[in-house]
């Protein structure tokens, strides 16, 4: 388990390797989803990744910041996905 402080800080060094910056960080207990992406650049993310593998969070957190860039699911959001986790990005953070 990590702290929201920590989770925040993951998200926006994982920010500055997409290359974006969100306007607001939240987490919060959702319903059905376990993040989000506002159109306005607020990500919120569900308080269980608190408590899920470090993968998990990074794909949570790299899908959600690339909605910032791409707001929907298309080819060009799906082959950065791609790039980000399969491209060894994901595995590197894991290591350290």
């Amino acid at each position: 388990m990590i702290t929201p402080r920590k989770f925040k800080e993951d998200v926006r060094a994982w920010a500055g390797k997409v290359g974006v910056e969100p306007k607001e960080i939240h987490l919060r207990r959702m319903k059905r989803k376990i993040a989000s992406c506002s159109s306005k650049g607020r990500l919120t993310f569900d308080i269980s990744l608190l408590e899920a593998s470090e993968k998990i969070r990074s794909e949570a957190i790299i899908h959600e910041l690339l909605h910032l860039k791409y707001p929907n699911h298309g080819k060009m959001f799906k082959t950065l996905v791609d790039a980000y986790l399969r491209k060894g990005t994901v595995a590197e953070e894991d290591e350290l």
